[in-house]
């Protein structure tokens, strides 16, 4: 019950703070609009080109987003509270961890048919894109929120942040990337798919705990 209780105190912030769901949603749609204005509108480069557009502009958004997945909360004093909660850390921090991924993650999936038609992306490339969007998206929202912890009690922890999740991203990337080409060239991707769905149970299993010990040590 307080797991959802966490998850509805986070969206009534977020809905008391529009701009701050709203900018990385306009940033991403800015990305996927500007690059057929600087490449040219030929449909088939289009087309080669744009799942990796989509990811790069998901990716970009996401780290506009991150910082305050914890540090409103660091900077009133409501983090301390959370800890004390009768709930473990962890489970705090898979709830933060999921309503950020609700308010960033999945509106991108919304916003990919706009970007489909923005970029001449085939109906299979597509739907290719919104699975790797469903399963890559919550590890980003995981990875991202270690390196917000990581870096919560820090002034200007924004470029640090980077240094330390970015890395992080590139398996997700390449295994994006290869369901991607896969689906490009109509061959099968169930298999990366599957590694990528792997890599979320395990982001979804040991990232909560890392915040967990992150949250603790940057509060002492």
């Amino acid at each position: 019950m307080i797991f959802y209780e966490v998850i509805k105190r986070e969206l009534q912030i977020a809905m008391r703070k529009p701009g701050e769901i709203l900018n990385p949603l306009w940033f991403f749609l800015i990305v996927i609009t500007l690059f057929p204005l600087v490449v040219g509108p030929e449909p088939q480069l289009l087309s080669r080109i744009a799942p990796g557009i989509v990811w790069v502009a998901a990716l970009l958004s996401a780290l506009l987003s991150f910082e305050r997945l914890f540090k409103d909360d660091y900077l009133d004093g409501s983090l301390e509270q959370l800890i004390l909660l009768p709930m473990p850390l962890a489970m705090t921090a898979l709830a933060k961890i999921f309503s950020h991924w609700l308010l960033t993650g999945f509106p991108l999936i919304l916003l990919s048919p706009i970007a489909a038609l923005l970029l001449s992306l085939e109906v299979d490339v597509w739907w290719a894109l919104v699975q790797t969007l469903f399963v890559g998206t919550p590890i980003l929202s995981c990875l991202g929120a270690v390196g917000v912890a990581l870096t919560v009690g820090l002034r200007k922890g924004g470029v640090l942040l980077s240094l330390l999740v970015v890395p992080l991203f590139i398996p997700v990337l390449i295994f994006t990337a290869a369901v991607l080409d896969a689906a490009s060239l109509h061959l099968a991707y169930g298999g990366q798919l599957a590694i990528l769905g792997a890599m979320l149970v395990l982001a979804l299993v040991s990232c909560p705990f890392a915040v967990a010990a992150a949250l603790r040590v940057s509060l002492q």
